[in-house]
């Protein structure tokens, strides 16, 4: 079989920087620059204007330029993960097209608060950076299905979080928590919620409330719910780990 030619995968290339000829590639759909040790992006990253998927994980990258916001016809998957970002562009508000972000595994202390912006979200993915909050608008993204913010430094979460009626997955897993987050109770189709290892002292009686729960995992928490509690979430058909 033929590659595409709107495909191109220059995968653990060992390159160390990206090939001028790429950007003269403007035909490109996808684009794969996974693993190279890459530690800087080009603005020309902007020229590609017909990618729908953009894999840069696994390199070494401190920045992207604010060009990558120029890729409005990205509609299937961001890949920015396992780098040295520290920040993202507001840019990235413009691919209000997009339907997989990962940027896990950064030194992140926040997203851009233009996130709300990429309505099309399905799945968001910020694990194991540094993030104490969310941007304040994240509830405009109400396609959002998967929420993956485990190993972060969160205390709370947004009230906008109420919003994500779509939203079936949370990881929450080793954050600062100390409560269950209240919006978390208006999520009429949120199935699984992790919460292990945080510092939740008390789950409170609105949880049974939560009418789509099949999962909730409070391992590595110093609570111990009511036997009451517990007993009506058993019978909502809802699987308690503690």
């Amino acid at each position: 079989m033929q590659p595409s030619p709107t495909t191109l995968s220059l995968w653990r290339h060992q390159l160390g920087e990206v090939p001028a000829s790429v950007w003269r590639r403007t035909e490109l759909e996808v684009l794969i620059l996974a693993d190279n040790g890459l530690t800087d992006l080009p603005s020309e990253i902007g020229l590609l204007r017909r990618l729908t998927t953009l894999d840069l994980g696994h390199n070494k990258l401190t920045s992207v330029p604010d060009a990558l916001g120029d890729l409005t016809e990205l509609s299937g998957c961001l890949y920015l993960h396992d780098n040295r970002l520290s920040q993202l562009p507001d840019t990235l508000g413009n691919l209000t097209r997009l339907r997989y972000l990962n940027v896990g595994e950064n030194p992140l202390t926040a997203l851009p608060e233009t996130i709300d912006r990429m309505a099309e979200l399905v799945e968001l993915r910020a694990q194991h950076s540094l993030l104490t909050t969310l941007p304040a608008g994240i509830g405009s993204l109400r396609k959002l299905r998967e929420l993956w913010l485990r190993g972060n430094k969160l205390t709370s979460l947004p009230a906008s979080v109420a919003e994500l009626g779509e939203l079936r997955h949370l990881d929450l897993r080793e954050n600062a928590l100390d409560e269950v987050p209240e919006p978390l109770t208006c999520l009429p189709r949120l199935r699984q919620l992790d919460l292990r290892g945080n510092r939740i002292v008390r789950l409170p009686d609105r949880v049974a409330r939560m009418p789509a729960l099949e999962k909730l995992d409070l391992r590595w928490n110093p609570c111990t719910p009511s036997p009451a509690l517990l007993a009506e979430l058993e019978r909502r058909g809802c699987v308690v780990l503690l």
